[in-house]
């Protein structure tokens, strides 16, 4: 007999949309067989910046709207026992555990809540650590290191009846295969099982991009009411079918074309896809329509999952400041051109040592460069504009200096050309990552329960 179990995503990412993932809870409770719920709330900078805040109270450090999206679904969830399985525990999935558990207490409401802990490095012995991350990172600059884990700590807290699962950083992908290991008692060594459950959560884990958020182009790609897109939902079956479809009555659709997009999404090498819980391979992989809003997936294999497991350290150590000076009506384009060259000789004057990064906002700015070589070909060939807005951004260890250079945008209000206006300055600390690889070995996956 066949079994299917039902796997739905409520979030792409920290700011996605609360009221879809309450619709999807909604659509899961009038599924037969077992269901589980996903929120992808986790990413690389947020985990460092998550860290930041847990410096300060050690009561955050979780996503800051995890509780956006768990609070209108819990009853939902809770009474159709749909397990919840989410990242959104971030740094301190444990203060996010404490204040599910504050809620539940407070709605008297009964239930298990799993924290999956193991991923978190920082607080390791030095020694511990040595030869593993990189050598050239002075101490004080580490602000998080953490390890992308597997499904086993998900599996497992489903398997000891967790209704709530917190993780802090797992791979994105492993908040589905968990599940699907539960529900379906597939092995964790089954290369080519888990890699059908490893690319159903690959093509939930940004929402509703695959439900054509993310596909659509206007007068190409055309998805009908983006404005309420409806989350994706996995149908993962014993036998090892997969079909993907969305919440019933939303926007968007689901289709041979926008599932093979999402296939593809930030896949280095479709033959070689490491992830913690298996090596995958879409070589062979194809895509049908099954149905309107249903496509089937197939043709996947699975290899040996890699012996090492990814790191990210959150560094700190930089400043970013931005600076912007809109200029409109006639010759526009040319008083803003000449704006930046006049921030180009002060910049160049007050502190060499920076290379500022400037746009031209409606000329070039996703397709510019340091240099501006970009920016300066365009400006030969374009056609005169009546609103462009200059963006500065500067990046410098020392504070002093940036406020010094933002000033100097602000300061073409009476020593630029005319007609500037709108100014805004902005500088916060630069957070950057860098990634490296420590044996599986070294990791060990934890459960805490509340």
């Amino acid at each position: 007999m066949t079994t299917t179990i039902h796997i739905g995503c409520g979030a792409g990412f920290a700011n996605d949309r609360p009221d879809a993932a309450r619709r999807l809870a909604e659509d899961l409770a009038q599924r037969a067989g077992q269901r589980y719920l996903i929120l992808e709330l986790l990413a690389e900078r947020t985990l460092a910046e998550a860290q930041l805040r847990k410096d300060v109270d050690p009561d955050a450090g979780y996503s800051t709207r995890l509780f956006d999206f768990l609070e209108p679904i819990l009853e939902t969830c809770l009474s159709q026992r749909i397990p919840i399985v989410t990242n959104g525990g971030a740094a301190n999935p444990q203060a996010a555990a404490r204040r599910l558990r504050d809620i539940l207490d407070a709605r008297q409401r009964e239930a298990r809540i799993a924290c999956v802990l193991g991923d978190d490095l920082r607080g390791r012995e030095p020694d511990a650590l040595h030869g593993w991350l990189p050598d050239d990172v002075a101490g004080d600059r580490v602000v998080s290191v953490n390890v992308y884990t597997g499904a086993d700590g998900i599996a497992m807290a489903l398997a000891e009846g967790a209704d709530v699962v917190i993780c802090g950083r797992v791979a994105d992908p492993s908040l589905a295969v968990g599940p699907v290991r539960h529900g379906l008692g597939w092995a964790a060594d089954d290369w080519d099982k888990i890699a059908i459950a490893t690319v159903a959560g690959h093509l939930l884990e940004c929402c509703t991009q695959v439900t054509g958020g993310y596909f659509a182009h206007p007068g190409i790609k055309d998805v009908p009411d983006l404005a309420n897109l409806g989350c994706p939902i996995a149908e993962i079956s014993s036998d090892g079918s997969l079909v993907l479809t969305k919440t019933a009555t939303s926007g968007g659709f689901v289709t041979e074309r926008t599932v093979r997009e999402q296939l593809l999404y930030e896949v280095h090498d479709p033959r070689c896809y490491l992830t913690p819980d298996v090596m995958l391979d879409l070589g062979s992989a194809w895509v049908r329509q099954a149905g309107k809003d249903r496509v089937a997936i197939g043709g996947i294999t699975g290899h040996r999952r890699p012996d090492q497991l990814k790191g990210l350290l959150g560094l700190r150590g930089l400043w970013f400041g931005e600076g912007e000076i809109s200029y409109a009506g006639p010759a526009a384009l040319e008083r803003a051109a000449l704006a930046r060259q006049i921030l180009l000789q002060r910049f160049d004057l007050l502190a060499p040592q920076v290379q500022p990064w400037i746009d031209l906002s409606g000329v070039a700015s996703l397709f510019n460069d340091h240099a501006g070589l970009y920016l300066n070909q365009q400006l030969e060939q374009m056609q005169p504009l009546q609103d462009v807005r200059l963006r500065v951004g500067l990046v410098h260890d020392e504070r002093g200096v940036i406020d010094v250079l933002l000033a100097e945008v602000e300061s073409l209000y009476t020593n630029g050309p005319a007609g500037g206006g709108g100014v805004r300055r902005h500088i916060a600390e630069s957070i950057t990552t860098q990634a490296f690889l420590i044996p599986r070995t070294q990791i060990q996956t934890e459960l805490e329960w509340y």
